[in-house]
């Protein structure tokens, strides 16, 4: 495979240390490579490599998992724990539990602990594709808005803030209307904090957007179908053609005008929490939820890529990128596209696959390793890769 060489990496993970996680009771794994393809079949522990590399990010990992599901039977606490390259130098970043807390998970930032998950995220950045993820246009909207606050956070890590904070105080009022308490006051003081901070995080939804939209207009996905995201949101609607503090107005009068209803409904009618994303074929308009399986992907794709290329741009470094089977239901030529694509991307990428044969033109190019028995070895046929 050839191809123009690819800016240097500023974010690299260099080693992954496993303990008691899921399938694997210890292990550790050093790589420098650009690219990493983990082979082998259905229950050899592929995907739980890409998820312990997704829990070194804030959040709750790509299958957004319960503490507790993480711990390998028989252990007494579990731990990841990752030595990255960085714009600021080497960190090491591990998160886990205590023998003595299993249901409460912590963070560790070079030894110490952080104030919050920002301060990883002014370091670390990853997004990711799974399998799950090819049911994304049939089924509810709240799977979409996750992908695409996680698309947010890794340009903005103050994202998250504004998501948590929106929705603790969205469950405040729930739970007051719930019990039928009916303090005006503090219902007003809850739902101020509601409009506050639903505004925040819809306007970083919009922002993203549109910059992810003109990055994908100027070729950023590469030979993938151009594709147009789109933000379905009455608050960015008003955002749009108004200033901020008119979105928080009208917001808050309507939560306070639909009290009643939403009580009944158990639920806000209206929020940030009601946003869907959408996603469509730029060239013929087609939207994703009507497209094929392999359109959609090769779509999904052609995002992440745009995005990438997108947060190296505005944060000086691109993410880890994790794709779980990313070549299935993909035709030959999209298979070639996302290689191809994906060295050149200035971001270190892990994916996986079933058979190795599938990663055979990037010898030369990428690490290849077999999964099984709760341990990796090197992946017969496959050339060394560069550093």
């Amino acid at each position: 495979m050839t191809g123009e060489a690819a800016a240097p990496l500023a974010l690299r993970l260099t080693r992954l240390t496993l303990t008691g996680f899921r399938s694997y009771e210890s292990l550790i794994w050093r790589s420098s490579a650009r690219m990493v393809a983990i082979a082998g079949p259905n229950g050899s522990g592929k995907t739980n490599l890409l998820e312990a590399i997704s829990l070194l990010s804030p959040g709750r990992g790509l299958r957004g998992a319960r503490v507790a599901e993480y711990l390998r039977h028989g252990a007494a606490h579990w731990a990841v724990a990752g030595r990255f390259t960085t714009l600021a130098g080497e960190s090491d970043i591990g998160t886990g539990t205590e023998p003595d807390a299993p249901d409460r998970r912590v963070f560790r930032l070079d030894g110490a602990t952080p104030r919050s998950q920002a301060e990883i995220a002014e370091r670390v950045a990853a997004v990711w594709l799974t399998p799950q993820m090819d049911r994304l246009f049939q089924e509810g909207a709240s799977g979409r808005r996750r992908f695409l606050d996680r698309l947010v956070y890794a340009v903005e890590p103050g994202h998250a803030r504004e998501v948590a904070a929106y929705e603790s105080a969205t469950a405040s009022r729930n739970r007051l209307l719930g019990e039928g308490r009916a303090d005006r006051a503090w219902l007003a003081g809850i739902e101020d904090a509601m409009a506050r901070h639903a505004v925040a995080a819809t306007a970083a939804r919009a922002d993203l957007v549109a910059r992810l939209n003109a990055a994908l207009e100027g070729g950023a996905a590469g030979d993938f179908p151009a594709a147009r995201v789109g933000l379905t949101c009455p608050i960015a609607e008003r955002l749009a053609g108004g200033p901020a503090l008119a979105a928080e107005d009208w917001l808050r009068e309507t939560l306070a005008a639909n009290r009643a209803r939403d009580a009944a409904a158990g639920g806000a009618a209206v929020g940030a929490h009601r946003a869907d994303m959408t996603l469509a074929d730029a060239a013929s308009g087609l939207p994703a939820g009507l497209a094929s399986t392999g359109q959609q992907k090769a779509l999904l794709i052609g995002v992440l890529l745009g995005h990438a290329a997108l947060l190296a741009a505005a944060r000086g470094f691109g993410p880890l990128l994790l794709l779980d089977e990313p070549a299935v239901h993909l035709d030959q030529d999209r298979r070639t596209a996302l290689f191809a694509a994906l060295a050149r991307l200035p971001a270190q990428v892990f994916m996986t696959g079933t058979d190795i044969e599938t990663f055979m033109p990037l010898r030369g190019l990428a690490e290849a390793v077999l999964a099984g028995g709760g341990g990796l070895r090197p992946a017969p046929g496959f050339d060394a890769a560069e550093a």
